[in-house]
């Protein structure tokens, strides 16, 4: 059973940066393209960013130019680089495999944008 287990989120000022992280565990994370999520309250989940094995990536129109997705395949890792965050960036944070995700989720980590 895969498990991601995300952190790095925290309560920002609009227009600041966080560094989500999301550790993968069980075999085969090379493989897989890996997707960065987002769930507003009140909101569907949504596809925030996603990177394929062969690190090709794409944004959701809303966070292009300002968020930067990237891997680590030695430590089974996935990142959110998310820069010039507005209050709409508030959201839980997951990751999972893309575009398709699997039926297991992490915990999410909290982003709150707020001055």
């Amino acid at each position: 059973q895969v498990q991601f287990v995300e952190s790095g989120g925290d309560l920002v000022h609009p227009g600041g940066s966080l560094r989500l992280s999301c550790v993968i565990s069980g075999s085969g994370f090379r493989v897989y393209a890996m997707g960065w999520f987002r769930q507003a309250p009140g909101e569907q989940r949504e596809s925030v960013a996603q990177i394929t094995p062969g690190e090709m990536r794409n944004y959701a129109d809303s966070v292009r130019g300002r968020f930067t997705i990237s891997r680590d395949n030695a430590k089974n890792t996935v990142y959110l680089q998310m820069n010039a965050l507005k209050p709409e960036d508030t959201a839980v944070y997951y990751c999972n495999t893309a575009p398709t995700p699997t039926r297991y989720w992490g915990q999410g980590t909290q982003v709150t944008v707020s001055s």
